[in-house]
């Protein structure tokens, strides 16, 4: 199938770089699922489907990299209990948070979880995202976790777009298995290893979770396996694990709410990834990451929603965009990149991210004709079109 979207603004981020080409007036044809050509005044095959642009922007698909968008059960009563000040680490203390989570997915079916999921997928795609990452973790034993990540890959198999899942082994600690750090990497990494090779492999460190010492028990057990590793850390407290993350060789460090200047720095100045997730300092404290600082002292940020029952409850890539401009520090043009191009990479996707040549034609129009608007309006949905794989998805 060949479709050309006619006459529209293409801004394209460019992985790792400040620079975003953009330039009006442009076609795209589109052969097969991937961009087949680029310029002004393309010629138009007769059986070609026409999607016009009217002058609007057409960007890369968003790439969701951090969510926990597989869940069970609801977080609506602790939501109000916040409301009334007590604190989400108060409310994990009492066996709340994501223990809560982790009993209710015990509790579903494979099925249910991922026709949950779906349904969440879907959501997101209206908003504009076409790629997401999804972790396990809110399963703890081994039987839920293999059930959570064959959920996922179920749901991903019925999407358009395209589903990474992360074995996020280090969610939480289980107050009913003596040792179960020793029980996670013993039992648990060997068998999600082979179920799952290759696997990203997730923990977090935090007070209340797991430690900087199980966290790189953990990780030099994954990275033995094959597994790269990803970390939540810093979101309350500094607890150290930024130059074991870099000594490692961790294809990300997520969170840095709570990260020390020199670390932050040191992160920069490393190969390691950072990923702020802004929807969690709105939802839960109004503490957010040094966008600004790390970005001037050379990092590669990405920018995700964090998609989840009790921190960040939103799907939404266009707000966590709008979010990262206001309290991250980033310029307009920062932030898509943020979440495109940079989001791509992380995810070890080369076709995905740009707007080029050869690229999978995972696009979206906006309503918008000047891409600073995707920054500066804030709440509505600023999607006109959805591409997924050369394919119109949703179209208003």
């Amino acid at each position: 199938m060949t479709l050309v979207i006619r006459s529209v603004r293409v801004v394209t981020p460019h992985a790792s770089s400040p620079r975003v080409s953009a330039r009006n007036g442009l076609d795209v044809r589109i052969d097969a699922g991937r961009i087949a050509e680029v310029g002004p005044d393309l010629e138009i095959p007769e059986t070609a489907e026409v999607l016009e642009g009217r002058g609007r922007v057409l960007v890369p698909g968003f790439v969701d990299a951090h969510t926990h968008a597989c869940w069970a059960g609801s977080r609506l009563d602790e939501w109000e209990r916040k409301l009334e000040g007590v604190s989400y680490q108060e409310q994990m203390a009492e066996g709340g948070g994501i223990m809560a989570t982790v009993r209710a997915v015990r509790e579903a079916s494979e099925e249910e979880l991922s026709d949950a999921l779906l349904v969440r997928l879907d959501w997101m795609l209206s908003e504009g995202t076409t790629t997401v990452e999804v972790k396990s973790g809110y399963g703890l034993s081994l039987e839920a976790e293999l059930k959570m990540l064959r959920a996922i890959r179920g749901a991903g198999e019925r999407w358009p777009g395209r589903v990474i899942p992360t074995a996020c082994l280090g969610h939480a600690l289980d107050p009913e298995v003596p040792d179960f750090v020793t029980t996670v990497i013993e039992e648990q990494l060997p068998a999600v290893s082979e179920a799952f090779p290759g696997i990203a492999v997730d923990a977090y460190c935090e007070e209340g979770a797991w430690s900087v010492t199980d966290c790189v028990r953990l990780f030099e057990a994954a990275s033995k396996l094959g597994h790269p590793i990803r970390m939540h850390a810093d979101q309350f407290n500094s607890l150290g694990i930024i130059p074991e993350a870099i000594r490692l060789g961790a294809r990300s460090v997520d969170h840095l709410e709570a990260t020390t200047r020199p670390n932050l720095e040191a992160l920069a100045r490393s190969s390691v990834i950072g990923v702020m997730l802004p929807v969690s300092g709105f939802h839960l404290d109004d503490r957010y990451a040094d966008g600004r600082g790390f970005i001037d002292a050379g990092g590669t940020l990405v920018v995700a929603t964090n998609f989840n029952p009790g921190s960040a409850p939103s799907p939404s890539i266009p707000f966590a965009l709008s979010l990262a401009v206001r309290k991250l520090g980033l310029t307009p043009h920062e932030a898509l990149t943020a979440v495109t191009a940079n989001a791509a990479a992380l995810l070890g996707l080369e076709d995905a991210g740009e707007i080029r040549v050869g690229a999978r034609a995972d696009l979206v129009l906006l309503r918008h004709r000047d891409e600073r608007e995707l920054a500066r309006t804030v709440g509505g949905n600023p999607v006109a079109a959805v591409l997924c794989d050369g394919r119109v998805q949703l179209s208003g």
